[in-house]
């Protein structure tokens, strides 16, 4: 009996060893108790660990009994590091903020601040990582307070763009850790050469209306600071992989060091996807790599980027006519099987952030950016004129156009500086940043035939034009908020920016495109906060804002018939507030115009169409934006934004060929709605956790009609629309994988056939009662149901 009692034990002991426990805790901000999502855990030397969700809560599965060794670590806070045991109790981690310097002051000086007075939302990296299975950035902040998204190809993939408060991408200010990203000419930012860049995003915040000083294009309808990936503590791997509607594929392989003996790290990431678009041969073949290294020292940080991405894209730049929406909603005017646009951009970055003593900080960066690509066209019967060449004789026969197939080149360079310095009074009441950079923008335009049905004297690559742009863009800043009283705040900000821009050569309609233009703009900003202690900040502000015209107002127009400046006078006040399981914000905004540059028809003396100064025009509004955490399980948010945005006075210009004489007629109305800009834009989502680890979706878009040009003519228009989208997401921690991701996107669900962006034109022909008014509207539709699947395997 002794003899079986003793093997029983034995047993018993053998069975306890082999145990499986599970360990669990949460991790929150010691000084404020809030949950800090995304926090990393690790049982060192066992290749567990988990991730904080949404609670700040973390769970450790299967493992065996024993004592380990728990490091948990967030960015911008201390890690920390204790002994506990594999059947220990519910772990409570508070997690001490980081006195060290940390990457959030790289875009710190170019962005609002809690105390700040001006309106803004921060998208996070798991935000942005719940829809990135291969759409362009636009897409991914659809949700967003007043943004609306539209696509050339259909399906967010390639040619992208955004409008904020019916801003288009042109009159939105985009940084990369500070550092310009609009292109100097055009003022726009073209998402389809930065490929899969969401991957090596950290956040992106948006500011709507002029927001606070920063580098590159005026803001003259928002900013979005984005801010690259920040170190890791831990050594990482990540493979994704996702596929869906239109073959669309997305290939991601990232990896990096975590921090080598506390002071190194280095980051890396090459992507690839492909698409063959919603629209007929609107494919996408993008690619891209990201890498980062960087020295992070208690007092200095040392950081270089090096990004590139390359892109080939089949033209679906046309659109749809009408009289095929009901028909034919894929089709594309393009048919030559070569009719794409090719474009590489490579990025540069190098930045420094220090800390000297306790009350100041600084940082500087030097950035290059190189692009250079070309579109290809095919052009049937084409004018030999038009190319600066001669007609071609054959025998007795003077032939005076032929089929061509030609590029249009740009071969350009962007390089310069920014730099900040931040001060902290001892008491904290003062915090002062003198900031600016200086930014030279140097770009070749030219095109080439590289084919003729009938050559004459042509030669391959022949330039048929050739002009060259550089553009200086120097600007300064101070800003500062003082706290008068407690928890009130006065905000300051004063720039100063220069510009010249000199641009020489024959432009592609063959005109001589010489001059120089050089501008002066005094861009102040003045406004007030105060925090209730009860969670709520309340603010109101005034901010001004100038802006040049671009590339084309100046190679269009004659030198002597230059447009004028904008300006926008800019008004925001509103409260945003978190309380618990609620945060809500609620915002009016006035945006007054004065001298905004807008298409009207009208056109040059050599026949293009050209930019009018509008006296007088506004856009105000009202934002609201929240959510509710309704239980463990349900999740509730959403925004809407209701706006008027009016031109005073406008005079359309309308071609007219119903006489042997070319002339324009002339039309002019009063308090009419600015194109693209609807009055109601919402989003709302609602999140159901049935599991710890899944997560179920539904997010809603609504965006009310907008009209194609500013006579608010319903003949022009875009129908309002309301899309459903359904996201499921499930995780799986198996011991020997970080995460294994699933995730699953179902778009417009309802299958609703829309179009959020478009264009139109009008012109009068000889008709019944002499003449008759013809307009012709194109359309870039958006697919109906569809998809995209992925796969993350984290390490």
């Amino acid at each position: 009996m002794k003899t079986l009692l003793l093997i029983a034990a034995w047993l018993l002991t053998g069975i306890c060893a082999m145990a499986q426990h599970q360990l669990t805790g949460t991790v929150k901000d010691a000084e404020t108790g809030e949950p800090l999502i995304g926090a990393n855990v690790i049982l060192e030397g066992t290749g567990r660990g988990a991730t904080a969700d949404l609670n700040g809560t973390f769970t450790i599965k299967n493992v065996p009994s024993g004592n380990y060794q728990l490091k948990v670590s967030y960015v911008g806070y201390e890690a920390h590091v204790q002994t506990v045991e594999a059947q220990s109790p519910r772990l409570e981690i508070l997690l001490e903020p980081n006195a060290l310097l940390t990457e959030e002051f790289i875009v710190s000086a170019t962005r609002a601040s809690e105390t700040t007075p001006t309106t803004f939302s921060t998208v996070t990296k798991e935000d942005i990582a719940k829809n990135n299975l291969g759409q362009d950035i636009p897409f991914l902040l659809n949700n967003t307070p007043s943004v609306v998204t539209n696509s050339d190809a259909g399906a967010g993939i390639g040619y992208t763009g955004l409008r904020i408060r019916g801003s288009d991408q042109t009159r939105i200010n985009v940084t990369v850790n500070g550092i310009p990203l609009n292109d100097a000419e055009s003022h726009g930012v073209f998402w389809v050469n930065m490929p899969d860049f969401a991957s090596s995003v950290d956040n992106i915040q948006i500011q709507r209306g002029v927001g606070t000083s920063t580098n590159g294009a005026a803001t003259f309808g928002a900013s979005m600071n984005i801010q690259t990936d920040t170190k890791k503590e831990e050594a990482y791997g990540e493979v994704a992989t996702s596929f869906g509607s239109f073959n669309s594929q997305k290939y991601t392989v990232q990896a990096g060091s975590g921090l080598l003996n506390d002071r190194w790290a280095v980051d890396a990431r090459l992507s690839q996807i492909k698409s063959d678009g919603y629209v007929d041969r609107a494919s996408s073949d993008l690619k891209s790599y990201f890498l980062s290294g960087g020295y992070y020292g208690d007092n200095h940080v040392f950081k270089v980027n090096v990004f590139s991405g390359k892109e080939k894209t089949y033209q679906a730049w046309y659109g749809l006519p009408e009289d095929k929406l009901e028909t034919d909603r894929t089709f594309n005017y393009y048919t030559y099987d070569n009719e794409t646009d090719n474009y590489q951009q490579d990025h540069y970055q190098f930045i420094y952030t220090g800390k000297y003593g306790q009350n100041w900080k600084a940082h500087a960066a030097l950035h290059y950016t190189y692009g250079r690509g070309y579109y290809e066209q095919f052009r049937e019967d084409d004018d030999y004129a038009s190319y600066g060449l001669d007609p071609v004789v054959i025998g007795n026969e003077t032939i005076e156009s032929t089929d061509i197939i030609r590029r249009r080149w740009l071969d350009n360079d962007f390089f310069g500086g920014v730099f900040s310095l931040n001060y902290v009074s001892d008491d904290g009441r003062w915090d002062v940043i003198l900031g600016g950079g200086a930014n030279r923008y140097d770009g070749d335009h030219f095109g080439e035939i590289i084919w003729a049905r009938i050559a004459g004297e042509t030669d391959i690559r022949d330039r048929y034009y050739d002009n060259n742009a550089v553009k200086d863009d120097r600007n300064i800043y101070a800003k500062a908020t003082y706290e008068v009283a407690d928890r009130l705040y006065l905000f300051g900000d004063l720039q100063f920016r220069q510009i010249d821009y000199r641009f020489k050569g024959i432009n592609d309609d063959r005109r001589i495109v010489d001059g120089a233009q050089h501008y002066d703009f005094f861009n102040p900003k003045v406004g007030i906060s105060y925090e209730s202690g009860k969670g709520e900040t309340w603010y109101a502000s005034y901010a001004v804002a100038n802006r040049e015209p671009v590339r084309s107002d100046f190679t269009d127009n004659p030198i002597t018939e230059i447009p004028r400046p904008e300006r926008l006078h800019n008004v925001e006040a509103g409260i945003r507030a978190q309380k618990g399981n609620v945060s809500y914000s609620a915002n009016f905004y006035y945006m007054g115009y004065k001298d905004q540059l807008i298409l009207t028809g009208q056109i040059n003396d050599v026949g293009a169409y050209i930019r009018e100064n509008v006296d007088n025009s506004y856009r105000a509004g009202i934002e609201l934006d929240g959510a509710v955490k309704l239980s463990p399980k349900w999740t509730l948010g959403g925004n809407i934004a209701f706006s008027r945005n009016k031109i005073d006075t406008f005079t359309e210009y309308v071609d007219d060929y119903s006489t042997e004489e070319f002339q324009q007629e002339s039309f002019t109305y009063e308090d009419t709605d600015i194109a693209f800009s609807p009055n109601i834009v919402g989003s709302a989502m609602l999140d159901f956790h049935p599991v710890k680890n899944m997560e179920i979706s539904w997010v809603a878009k609504y965006v009310d009609d907008q009209y194609l040009d500013n006579t608010q003519n319903d003949g022009r228009k875009l129908d309002a629309f309301f899309t459903n989208d359904i996201r499921f997401a499930y995780t799986l921690r198996p011991r020997f994988l970080r995460a294994l991701e699933f995730n699953v996107k179902v778009n417009n669900v309802f299958d609703v056939m829309y179009e959020p962006n478009g264009y139109t034109f009008s012109y009068f022909v000889p008709g019944g009662a002499g003449k008759e008014l013809v307009t012709e509207n194109y359309y870039y539709p958006m697919a109906g149901t569809n998809f995209m699947a992925g796969v993350n395997v984290k390490f």
